[in-house]
């Protein structure tokens, strides 16, 4: 998860219990989204299309620091489909999570259009870091090795 934005919470984002109203977080996940996957795609063309069961976990409270996060999840011909958590950002305790917001890119009259991101490059990326796990393993096991037969 690679978190990036930062918000203080203020009295203006608090709800008449004093901690952070929950339509206030959903607001700035939908940004947060959002610029996410304008990034992925290079289009400020999408609007969102849907998000899964949105889980709150914890609270926030005045004067506390959360950061937001988000990861790729995955790609299709019209979408993109990620995930993303808001965390307190001095306890990294979750605040809420949703697993799945997908964004759809559209056209001038909101039609869903190809979405134009070249995956190619994923299999020989993945491959790379595959191997080089591997390799990494190799080394540990047998270090591991030479250190129980001591």
């Amino acid at each position: 998860m690679n978190f990036k934005t930062r918000k203080l919470i203020k009295y203006e984002d608090l709800n008449a219990r004093g901690t952070l109203f929950g339509g206030q977080v959903l607001k700035w996940i939908d940004e947060e989204a959002s610029i996410f996957c304008i990034c992925q795609l290079n289009t400020r063309s999408i609007v969102t299309k849907a998000m899964s069961e949105v889980n709150f976990v914890s609270s926030a409270k005045l004067g506390d620091v959360i950061e937001i996060g988000c990861e790729l999840i995955s790609l299709g011909n019209t979408s993109i489909t990620i995930a993303c958590e808001v965390r307190n950002k001095d306890t990294k305790k979750t605040i809420i999570r949703i697993d799945k917001i997908v964004f759809v890119v559209v056209d001038k009259d909101g039609k869903p259009a190809y979405q134009g991101v070249d995956t190619s490059f994923l299999v020989a990326t993945l491959t790379a870091a595959i191997q080089e796990q591997q390799a990494l393993i190799e080394s540990l096991t047998t270090r591991l090795t030479a250190l129980e037969s001591k």
